[in-house]
């Protein structure tokens, strides 16, 4: 799959700016940890979370090893000696509340649930690390690739989001965004899902989704996952298209979600091409 250029432009631009912000920040959370390292200025940015690089989860893995890491204790991040913690909203409360007793200033960023908060977390990142210039090039963009991405009048083949623990993703996600955003419709919302719950087996199965769309496992089996190996879940997969995307597209709500949503569109230009031939 291509590189997306804005990512690679948002890290020339991180790299080559100045800025008055915050001089040392840490970051203790995955999603926050990506938007950091697209938007800091040179030495800005002291630590990110040891997840971030973890390339089953992150999607900057490779740049992430250019930095110390955390783990989210509070000890060890208080003798960084930030003037800045950027921290998730499921992040380590305890962390967090030790941290703002000893004076430190902490940044709690929400999840994004939708494409609208992506571009809203751009911003406030901007905000935070005082890269408003940054952020505005980095979101305008995104939504310039994202208009080249969105597909045009056509048929919406069905597809099923099916994820570990039989869990789907309904219209009001941000999975569920980027499933529309790649011109497929999604049957969570026609069996009434409208955020994330439980799809039951034999719910799934008599859907019959054009696409069946499942999550990378993991190298060690896990019981979470035993649903994606079911016969059933075999069979969908036989009869109908299927794509296994890369947890590291989906997990935050950062401009890798176009990632997700260009390899969602080449899988509905194959479904089409192949209802031409046939």
């Amino acid at each position: 799959m291509r590189k997306l250029p804005g990512i690679a432009l948002a890290l020339f631009w991180a790299a080559t700016g100045a800025f008055a912000g915050p001089a040392r920040v840490v970051s203790m959370n995955l999603c926050t940890d990506q938007l950091a390292m697209l938007l800091a200025a040179p030495g800005q940015l002291a630590s990110v979370s040891y997840i971030a690089r973890d390339k089953r989860a992150s999607a900057m893995a490779d740049t992430a090893m250019a930095y110390p890491v955390n783990h989210g204790q509070a000890e060890e991040i208080y003798l960084i000696k930030p003037d800045l913690v950027i921290a998730g909203a499921y992040s380590t409360r305890a962390t967090t509340d030790m941290l703002q007793r000893l004076g430190v200033r902490v940044e709690v960023f929400q999840p994004a649930n939708s494409l609208q908060d992506v571009r809203n977390r751009i911003r406030e990142m901007g905000e935070v690390l005082q890269r408003q210039k940054a952020a505005a090039d980095l979101l305008s963009e995104f939504d310039r690739q994202l208009t080249d991405l969105l597909p045009g009048p056509g048929p919406q083949p069905r597809a099923a989001l099916y994820a570990a623990n039989s869990y789907t993703s309904g219209p009001k996600t941000l999975a569920g965004q980027i499933l529309a955003s790649a011109g497929l419709s999604n049957i969570a919302a026609e069996l009434g899902y409208e955020r994330s719950g439980k799809l039951p087996l034999e719910v799934l199965a008599m859907a019959q989704p054009d696409l069946l769309v499942t999550t990378s496992p993991y190298p060690r089996a896990s019981r979470s996952e035993e649903n994606l190996a079911h016969p059933v879940v075999r069979q969908l997969i036989a009869q109908s298209a299927s794509g296994q995307m890369r947890d590291a597209d989906w997990v935050c709500g950062t401009p890798h979600v176009l990632r997700a949503i260009e390899k969602l569109a080449q899988e509905r230009r194959h479904l089409l091409e192949k209802e031409t031939l046939q």
